[in-house]
């Protein structure tokens, strides 16, 4: 292999438990490897970002990789670091998500090369719809004790008090069902290796179980982990006040998703650089040194930001949101104004003062409009001095007349109107 995958994932802080002989393997010869995903949703968040990366370093060094959605599994609803059950999806919504985690995949992997490690994309479904419960229990049941699924971490932590609910049986079969999503592929796809976050270890180690003593203990597959991501104040990695940072650009835009990244703490830059780009070793080191050298350019996080917003929407959207950004913190124009969509114009706004406005408002002038119906302005003289001053602008444009009329041309969007009081100072208002 012309890369160690194994050594890869271990300088990038990519690499949590590792089954004995598994590094061997992949020294040995081109070994395909899967990663099960939950189309639990029609887009994957940043927190599915590592196992994927993994999937791509692992490609890049020459294996083969599998992409599992668990059209199945996610009908039931993983209990691994989860409180309570989850909301069971119907064939419909299922087929969508799993349509739409392709397409953000693919930007990843390549699925179209003719060697050997091009990249698959499976979905269990395809092989659980047709498997009855008799022949389930008889062909995989059978071969694992109730005692040894009881062992497991994610069954003690819901039986043992820290969940109301407990487990129910359908969670509970869970780690059977990928137990022998694994055996499948190890049969059909000679898959010997499986790949996923930490919280999946038990999950996963039951499938090797599966796989040796259903067909014997000379047959060796294999198990490896990536650490779960945390911020360096150790909370959950990818949530915002918001919620998720989704992979979707209609969920997220991508001006939020690059500043998501370029909003990360210094500590957090220098272990996420290495997990969510494939810059090399060499460039990442350069950028570290000079980073602490002078932390206040922000070196880190600017690169950390750049990459991972091109790798998962475009160059174009990168620098959209470069554009977007200098609109709050530089120097823009009207015409960057009016280039953004709506959601971008919300996103770069959210944390300003806002105002709604009755229609009928416009056509008075500006003087009356932002004291009386958005007061903007505290009073009518306070807003002449600063407009004779050249402090206040409408949509980036300075306004030079505090009672010129504000009509239905000024809107952005044909709804919004920006108004600005000194430099920092933001006002959105939306006319209803």
């Amino acid at each position: 292999m012309t890369k160690n995958f194994v050594e890869e994932l271990r300088w990038r802080g990519m690499l949590a438990q590792i089954m004995p002989g598994t590094e061997e393997q992949l020294q040995k010869e081109m070994t395909t490897a899967y990663l099960g995903t939950d189309p639990t949703a029609d887009s994957l968040h940043i927190g599915h970002l590592c196992g994927i990366m993994m999937l791509r370093h692992l490609q890049r060094c020459g294996h083969k990789p599998i992409i599992l959605v668990g059209g199945a599994t996610g009908m039931i609803g993983d209990p691994s670091g989860k409180s309570q059950e989850r909301n069971l999806l119907d064939d419909r919504t299922l087929y969508h998500n799993q349509e739409r985690i392709k397409a953000q995949v693919a930007k990843f992997l390549d699925f179209d090369t003719n060697e050997p490690n091009s990249a698959e994309m499976v979905n269990n479904y395809d092989w659980m719809k047709d498997f009855t419960f008799l022949d389930f229990a008889r062909e995989v049941g059978k071969h694992i004790t109730v005692n040894y699924m009881m062992a497991k971490e994610s069954v003690q932590q819901r039986l043992n008090g820290t969940a109301r609910d407990g487990l129910s049986f359908t969670e509970f079969t869970y780690q059977l069902l990928q137990g022998y999503d694994f055996l499948y592929l190890y049969q059909h796809k000679g898959c010997k290796l499986q790949l996923g976050g930490n919280d999946q270890w038990g999950n996963m180690t039951t499938g090797t179980e599966l796989i040796r003593r259903t067909l014997g203990n000379e047959v060796e597959t294999f198990a490896l982990t990536c650490p779960l991501i945390t911020k360096a104040d150790g909370k959950k990695f990818g949530k915002t006040e918001t919620g998720n940072i989704w992979l979707d650009p209609k969920r997220t835009s991508p001006y939020k998703f690059y500043q998501f990244w370029l909003n990360v703490s210094d500590d957090d830059a220098e272990r996420y650089i290495k997990i969510f780009t494939s810059l090399d070793r060499e460039t990442i080191e350069t950028l570290v040194e000079e980073h602490r050298q002078d932390p206040g350019r922000r070196t880190l996080q600017r690169r950390l930001a750049e990459e991972v917003t091109v790798m998962v929407h475009s160059r174009e959207a990168f620098d959209a949101a470069i554009e977007a950004s200098n609109i709050l913190f530089g120097k823009s124009t009207k015409d960057s104004l009016l280039k953004l969509d709506e959601q971008t114009l919300l996103d770069i706004f959210e944390g300003v003062p806002q105002f709604d406005v009755a229609a009928d408002q416009l056509g008075q002038p500006a003087v009356e409009l932002f004291t009386q119906a958005a007061p903007v302005f505290a009073s009518k003289g306070e807003m002449r001095k600063l407009v004779q001053g050249g402090g206040v602008s409408l949509n980036k444009e300075k306004l030079s007349e505090f009672d010129r009329p504000v009509t239905a041309d000024d809107l952005i969007d044909g709804k919004y109107l920006l108004v600005q009081r000194g430099k920092k100072n933001y006002y959105l208002i939306t006319v209803r």
